[in-house]
């Protein structure tokens, strides 16, 4: 028997060794390899004694009642938000859950169960909650779940890529830096309001299953969101800058890295600097695409349509469904983009924020070409999933297995399909952003997200950004504003002409992002290059009837 005192003294993780990779690889012709994440040395303790034995007993009290397959999750979730406004700290809160969830599996149908009992008594029972609901919805079950195989992964511990965890620096330290922050950006000419915060997150996971798997992982987050508002003299209009840093896979040592003082200076320029900018004028443009910028459009019109539960209609009632579909249609044969696209799923890159040593069936993610020279290639699956496409693995001479894509938000939540990283590809030829402009003769730059509007499908959209130019013969001339793009999803892919080099590359992402009933929360990045589209129509979103 253990207690949650003991679970917390024993469950600690420590830290191991960067594995640096070696070389990257041809987009075109293989899974991408960008960076490597932390991973510990094989001599680190492997899971305490106490919850090993709480994981064994959820399995074996699942499998005595009835279960054909059965895996356990014991988890601690923490969360710590610190939040200002102008001069004033405005909310601090710190948020802690731990418990079990039990998933099993009989006769091809799920069940789950979950408590906050951490006692031989308490997982056994919610294990024996789980086989209990998947004999009650047998009879609702269409096909019975089949698994693709997957090998055990047995006594393995894991952590992403963070040097200070943000749980050992002071709330006041914290708030210092945000309330310099924004005493840094209310010096910009009609700056009157800024909004700054801290999230980070602090996941402390372990996983069993019946089929021999025992990991133990850890996996920080941080963000820093700002949001800047100059407002006009005359209160004739105000403007924001916002979607200033990406969220990360790290610690507090991304936090240290941003300069958030010297750079919210600038930023608090190009708010009070949009209050002036020319409007822009209704018509087609080229535009360059910051990866700042590009990350959103990417996650919203390949991300999320490559999801193959949504594919097949299990979103339709919530998020919607894809016009990626149906996958015999699809795949191999949609042409999403140029030859030189490539767009990779992976939960490798060290700093992504879906990265992570074993995903939450004990599945080792691997890295997989959903775009491959401008054809659709694959879906993101999980063991369950992958079955669903063996005949087109059978058709590549490829294995039927899952890309390891599975994950749930808490010890509470039964684990779906949810995004890895997605990003596109470097080009072949080292080129800039500054190169991309500079061979653009009428065009709009774009840098940073903004609101966006997509359909059901994902197919039809609308997106604006945070910081426009305009580009007049190969140069930036000016500032732009109330600037909104419309697109199609492969009329749009299809118009790139021009994408940077690796060394052009930037992670962006989301730190919530939702999908399911009941709604999962989880954090995706996406990397990118700068890349030109061409002929797009751009609408003027400041003009009124």
């Amino acid at each position: 028997m253990t207690n949650r005192r003991d679970f917390l003294k024993k469950g600690g993780i420590v830290a191991g060794a960067i594995a640096a990779e070696a070389a990257l690889r041809k987009a075109g012709a293989m899974p991408y390899a960008l960076e490597r994440p932390l991973a510990l040395a094989p001599s680190t303790p492997v899971m305490d004694a106490a919850t090993r034995d709480l994981m064994m007993e959820a399995l074996n009290a699942s499998k005595m009642a009835g279960a054909d397959y059965a895996d356990v999750r014991i988890g601690r979730y923490r969360a710590n938000f610190v939040q200002t406004r102008e001069q004033q700290i405005v909310n601090v809160a710190d948020t802690d859950s731990m418990g079990c969830g039990v998933r099993a599996l009989v006769d091809g149908t799920w069940g789950f169960g979950a408590t906050r009992t951490l006692t031989r008594d308490g997982v056994a029972s919610a294990a024996k909650k789980a086989v209990a609901v998947a004999k009650a919805t047998r009879v609702g079950r269409d096909k019975p779940v089949q698994l693709a195989p997957a090998p055990s992964n047995k006594d393995v511990v894991w952590q992403n890529a963070f040097a200070i965890d943000p749980w050992t620096i002071p709330i006041e330290q914290k708030a210092d830096l945000l309330l310099k922050a924004n005493a840094a950006a209310m010096k910009a000419q009609n700056v009157k309001f800024v909004f700054s915060a801290m999230f980070f997150r602090k996941d402390e996971r372990n996983y069993a299953n019946t089929d021999g798997s025992v990991i133990t992982q850890t996996i920080i987050q941080s963000w820093v969101p700002m949001q800047i508002t100059a407002v006009a003299p005359d209160a004739s209009d105000f403007q924001n800058r916002g979607s200033v840093t990406p969220p990360m896979g790290r610690g507090y040592e991304y936090v240290q890295s941003l300069d958030l003082v010297g750079n919210a200076a600038k930023w608090g320029e190009e708010a009070s600097q949009k209050l002036k900018a020319k409007p822009v004028d209704v018509g087609r443009y080229d535009l360059v695409h910051n990866p700042s910028h590009l990350w959103l459009t990417i996650h919203e019109s390949i991300g999320h349509p490559t999801e193959l539960d949504r594919a097949n209609g299990y979103e339709a009632n919530y998020a919607g469904t894809s016009f990626v579909a149906p996958p015999e249609k699809v795949l191999g044969k949609l042409k999403y983009g140029p030859e030189f696209m490539n767009v990779q799923g992976d939960r490798s890159q060290e700093g992504g924020l879906s990265t992570i040593g074993y995903d939450d069936e004990g599945v080792k993610p691997e890295n997989f070409l959903i775009i491959k020279s401008g054809i659709f290639n694959d879906y993101q699956t999980t063991r369950e999933q992958a079955n669903w496409l063996k005949w087109w693995y059978d058709s590549q001479g490829r294995p039927t297995q899952s890309h390891g894509c599975s994950f749930g938000d808490s010890w509470s939540s039964i684990q779906f399909q949810r995004m890895p990283n997605v990003s596109l590809l470097p080009g072949e030829k080292e080129q800039s952003y500054e190169d991309i402009i500079a061979a653009t003769d009428k065009g709009i730059a774009i840098i940073g997200d903004g609101s966006f509007s997509i359909d059901q499908q994902r197919y039809n959209a609308q997106f604006g950004g945070q910081v426009f130019y305009e580009i007049k013969g190969g140069k930036i001339v000016g500032m732009m504003k109330d600037v909104a793009y419309q697109m199609r999803t492969p009329d749009f892919w299809n118009s790139m002409d021009m994408i940077g080099g690796k060394r052009s590359y930037q992670m962006g992402g989301s730190f919530f992002d939702g999908k399911g009933q009941p709604p999962q929360i989880n954090a995706v990045s996406h990397g990118a290059v700068p890349a030109r589209f061409r002929n797009i129509n751009v609408i003027n979103t400041g003009r009124k009837a």
